[in-house]
């Protein structure tokens, strides 16, 4: 099985153990990405809509980095430490996807990495 690694400066560097994306054939694992500003490895500021937007955008630049784009993703995971935010990802989801919508699940966690509000990972299927 050959993989390519997917890196871009674009959206922020891993922190631990993992690529921000692997390639196989034409499938992409988008890594979970939180609101982590690029430039600086600091959470975005202001109030949850930014953090969700500051996600779609990481998810965007790698998924832009690995040839594709948000239209290609088949599926999105969307983890919350409060779900009564769900409205909004949803509000915020329709600024970045067209339909036919991916895939989606999410998931209430009762923590997530830097004290982040929201996580997110995809998968891509490019043509």
């Amino acid at each position: 099985m050959a993989r390519e690694i997917i890196s871009t400066d674009k959206a922020p560097q891993a922190i631990g153990t993992y690529s921000q994306a692997v390639k196989v054939g034409r499938s992409v694992y988008l890594s979970g990405q939180i609101p982590l500003v690029p430039e600086s490895m600091e959470m975005v500021g202001g109030d949850m809509e930014q953090q969700i937007r500051r996600v779609f955008d990481n998810l965007k630049a790698v998924a832009q980095a690995a040839g594709g784009d948000l239209g290609d993703v088949v599926k999105l995971n969307v983890f919350l430490t409060d779900l009564g935010n769900f409205p909004l990802v949803n509000q915020v989801m329709a600024d970045y996807f067209r339909e036919p919508y991916p895939a989606r699940a999410a998931i209430g966690v009762a923590a997530l990495p830097r004290g982040a509000g929201v996580e997110m990972d995809a998968v891509m299927e490019l043509e």
